[in-house]
């Protein structure tokens, strides 16, 4: 059964740096998957990060430029790394993995991330 398993999060604070890591179980990436980094504040809807593809090409797109994402195809571990931290991005991350062609869509546990001002 794949999963994706996420690390990092925590308290931090305005300014900081933070790294989020999302490996994938039990699955070798390969073209038309895609992976993406969500996140959830209280109350609000969750909204997407970013994204990168898996395989040949690790195309990134990402909502904002302090967002960057990368992709370590030998480790299957996708990484978020977000700069200057701002307490709105504080939220639940979750890390996502689905297919581009068949119907497939695995969610990662989440990891909670808090910023202080």
């Amino acid at each position: 059964q794949v999963q994706l398993v996420e690390s990092g999060g925590g308290v931090l604070h305005s300014g900081d740096s933070l790294k989020l890591s999302c490996t994938v179980v039990h699955l070798n990436l390969a073209n038309f998957w895609v992976l993406g980094w969500y996140r959830q504040a209280s109350g609000k809807q969750r909204e997407l990060v970013g994204t990168i593809t898996a395989g040949d090409r690790n195309d990134v797109e990402s909502v904002e430029d302090r967002f960057t994402l990368s992709l370590d195809n030998a480790k299957n571990t996708m990484t978020l790394e977000v700069n200057n931290l701002k307490p709105e991005d504080t939220a639940v991350y979750y890390c996502n993995l689905r297919h581009r062609i068949i119907a497939a869509n695995y969610w990662g546990q989440g990891t909670q991330v808090f910023v202080s001002s």
